[in-house]
């Protein structure tokens, strides 16, 4: 379960924002400057709320009443950008292995065989990103984040640079990780017709605030 109740002034914009989910995909709905990548930047623990609070899991992550602020790299949230993000010196198995040996993992070979067949990239695990499409870069993030072993996944626009060729061979991956992974994701997206085939609960939002709230009916 996710809980979200914050307030944000961000120079002249101000994002307030309050919901509770149980949706094993919770859509982030809005226009270019909503509020919503500030708002999965703060339930990412990059952006420290004005007042209010965050719990994942019944975790309190932020409250700040109690002044509780737990810091991004202890939330236990994977994070996929819309570019990917990849580090170009290192390989495709390199790149996969980061994010558990940040966060001091044991190996766990039987997980990394269900994540690389789940995105289906254990023919590129030599290769460096220089040498990936823009769709199989993010199939490449998405399992970096995913051997992190967090406990809620965040998507801000992973879609959103690509085209629509490539968006249509990432979007089943997408649908795989949400029936197969067992992992809550916040996805953010202006897209109505990504987050109708993904999202289980819609939060609209515009102008910095909810306008709406509950399954995908919202967004007809």
């Amino acid at each position: 379960m996710l809980r979200v109740d914050v307030e944000k002034q961000l120079g002249e914009f101000s994002l307030s924002a309050a919901f509770t989910s149980e949706g094993r995909v919770t859509g982030l709905f809005g226009a270019s400057g909503a509020g919503k990548t500030s708002l999965v930047n703060m339930i990412a623990g990059l952006l420290r709320p004005d007042r209010g609070s965050i719990a994942i899991d019944g975790d309190v992550v932020d409250d700040t009443a109690a002044g509780i602020h737990v810091p991004a790299w202890r939330r236990r949230v994977g994070y996929v950008f819309q570019d990917a993000r990849l580090f170009p010196h290192l390989n495709v198995a390199q790149n996969l292995d980061y994010g558990r040996r940040m966060n001091g993992l044991a190996r766990d070979e039987a997980q990394r065989r269900r994540v690389v067949d789940l995105l289906d990239i254990g023919a590129l695990l030599d290769r460096r990103p220089g040498k990936l499409s823009g769709g199989e870069r993010q199939r490449v993030a998405l399992g970096r984040a995913l051997l992190a072993k967090p406990r809620l996944l965040l998507l801000d626009e992973p879609l959103g640079a690509l085209d629509e060729a490539r968006k249509l061979e990432i979007l089943p991956y997408l649908v795989r990780l949400r029936d197969e992974a067992n992992i809550p994701m916040v996805y953010v997206s202006h897209d109505v017709a990504e987050l109708r085939q993904l999202a289980t609960q819609i939060v609209m939002l515009k102008q910095g605030r909810v306008t709406s709230f509950g399954g995908v009916k919202v967004l007809t």
